[in-house]
């Protein structure tokens, strides 16, 4: 999208306004990060996104990556733009300067990644998988491993990867056959294949870490034998400096329906040199501080396309004329009325709108607990703050890039036939966008994963910690009458909320299929419900700001406008969510398989 904007305004409306990470920073050892440098910064960005990478999107979906022996070109424009990403200081913003980095905090950095990712996803990958990267290694590598890796990944002249199942694996890792055979210097050799690995070979950094799963020969079988790795495409010695190349081959890039300018590559190691990161065995717990941030990182690859696809659709609503207002003409001297003033249009406008400023405010809120968890010296708020993200992270990630389907479908539906031809850009938003409910865990592995693991697995403990904050926020506004009825249909929601958690546990006591039957449902309702806490807290601090005479009386109008929308006609949604999760899961079960077949 060569037109698109970063929402700077509204990510300060929703950082500074709303969850004052002015005071936020200055608790946790940050209190040189102004506003006034946070707005640099975002301006800055938003520059980059705007100038460098939206212009070059269109050109890297025709392009597509180009592999031949062994090696990746990336689209015309992919690598100079990368160059002034590392130019600019953008890889190292939250890591520490003792790496070469710039120590502001990760809230700070993470908030730039939509902006990246909605100008042009494909682009975004390469330096998104860095920084999971950088935090494993920093998280979990010894200090020769820091020291090796380290400050060139926090530079940006090396970039990373994560390289997980295989072929027959799928999303079931316990299933690997990567191995790893110890060597006689303390390294590794890692022989066997990955699949699906964004980022895994371009031309566009000197060297490609990769951070890998694999077994020792003494491994226990399945997810309890997984070891994790660090495996650079070339050697690198201990100071860091690159040596011979290592044996590690793309062995082939996939073609795709979108990101087509993401080399998504097939990468063989055959007798590889890596170093164990961490215990023998406990590799996925390490794995784990990968997948939560790349998790978080893609809920904003579906944000992202969502704001994306509502500027286009917006631009192109008030400046199509098709027929006239139902309520009269109001553009009499055109030959027809723009296509903004008809309902449904409307309709499909705001949808966007408040999936992609609900969904910013769940983001954003999500980032400030990350760095409570990252940064915080209070051991009970740091505990809670823990507990609400591991609610959270599988939310943010599946309903953030589920609501992005809807977003980008209305985004080529405003357009009409224009919306289907790749001129306008509406279609490769709705591609590139569709590949973000599958990687880091489908939306079924995070619907499990929120309901089996997080909510039952804790006995309902995180959901009542989250769910307490909401409630302790209604009652603070029990005085505020233009707030009653969302207040009212909020807490009522909550308490639904809590009783179907019980409903589906008293079912998958007798039957654990009832799990799996409501997950996604169940996901999906727990999403609406918390995306509408954050819009009644929109509404309240926008009426807050006129109150006090802003004038900026359109910016904050427009969020109450746009919160009486989202709880009149998509809090709704949650009623046929719940009559879905009552019905249980006979309807989907109760059908012999051999009757599954074409006639």
């Amino acid at each position: 999208m060569q037109d698109y904007k970063a929402p700077i305004r509204d990510a300060m409306f929703v950082t500074h306004e709303l969850l004052d990470f002015q005071s936020h920073y200055a608790r946790h050892g940050f209190g040189d990060v102004s506003e006034d440098l946070v707005s640099a910064i975002f301006n800055e960005a938003g520059k980059f996104a705007e100038n460098s990478l939206a212009p070059i999107n269109a050109n890297g979906d025709q392009e597509g990556c180009q592999f031949e022996n062994g090696e990746v070109t990336t689209p015309s424009g992919f690598k100079q733009a990368y160059h002034q990403y590392v130019e600019g200081g953008w890889p190292g913003l939250a890591h520490p300067e003792e790496f070469g980095g710039q120590a502001l905090p990760y809230s700070l950095g993470t908030t730039l990644a939509e902006w990246f990712s909605a100008a042009n996803h494909a682009w975004a990958m390469y330096p998104g998988l860095s920084q999971g990267c950088i935090k494993t290694i920093k998280a979990h590598g010894n200090d020769e491993q820091k020291k090796r890796f380290l400050p060139k990944l926090v530079e940006g002249s090396w970039t990373g990867t994560m390289c997980l199942t295989e072929a027959h694996c799928g999303s079931d890792l316990g299933m690997l056959k990567c191995r790893a055979e110890p060597a006689e210097d303390g390294s590794y050799r890692l022989t066997g294949s990955k699949i699906f690995i964004s980022a895994g070979e371009h031309d566009m950094s000197d060297n490609i870490v990769h951070i890998v799963i694999a077994r020792l020969p003494d491994a226990p079988a399945g997810t309890k034998g997984i070891s994790l790795f660090v495996v650079p495409k070339y050697n690198v010695s201990a100071d860091g400096d690159i040596e011979d190349r290592n044996a590690v081959q793309c062995g082939s890039i996939e073609h795709k329906m979108g990101i087509k300018g993401s080399a998504t590559c097939v990468i063989n190691f055959d007798g590889a040199k890596g170093y164990l990161i961490g215990e023998p065995n406990r590799g996925l717990a390490c794995m784990f501080t990968f997948m939560n941030m790349a998790r978080i990182g893609t809920g904003l690859e579906g944000l992202a396309a969502s704001d994306a696809a509502y500027q286009g659709a917006l631009r192109y609503a008030k400046d199509r004329l098709q027929f006239r207002a139902l309520t009269g003409k109001k553009n009499p001297d055109g030959p027809a009325d723009p296509i903004i003033v008809h309902p449904d249009v409307r309709r499909m406008l705001l949808t966007q709108k408040a999936l992609a400023e609900g969904n910013r405010a769940m983001a954003c809120y999500c980032m400030q607990l990350v760095d409570e968890t990252l940064y915080g010296e209070d051991d009970v708020a740091k505990q809670t703050a823990e507990a609400k993200l591991a609610l959270l992270t599988p939310i943010v990630k599946a309903f953030l890039t589920e609501t992005a389907q809807e977003a980008t479908s209305y985004g080529m539906q405003v357009y009409g036939g224009h919306g289907y031809i790749s001129e306008w850009g509406m279609e490769q938003l709705a591609r590139d966008t569709r590949i973000c409910t599958m990687y880091e865990g489908t939306t079924g592995i995070q619907a499990i994963d929120l309901l089996a693991r997080k909510v039952m697995g804790s006995k309902g403990e995180l959901l009542s910690v989250f769910i307490e904050e909401i409630r302790h926020y209604c009652s603070s506004l029990r005085d505020n009458a233009q707030f009653s009825a969302w207040t009212n249909a909020l807490a009522s929601h909550l308490d639904e909320w809590q009783q179907i958690t019980q409903d589906i546990g008293k079912a998958a006591a007798t039957n654990p299929d009832e799990l799996g039957a409501a997950s996604v449902d169940y996901l999906m309702y727990s999403g609406y419900v918390t995306v509408g806490y954050f819009w009644l807290k929109m509404a309240v601090v926008a009426q807050q700001k006129l109150d006090e005479g802003s004038t900026e009386r359109d910016f904050y109008e427009a969020k109450l406008h746009t919160a009486r929308f989202y709880f009149d006609r998509m809090l709704t949604r949650t009623r046929s969510l719940v009559s879905s999760i009552q019905s249980g899961a006979d309807n989907l079960m109760s059908m012999p398989e051999a009757m599954f077949r074409v006639e």
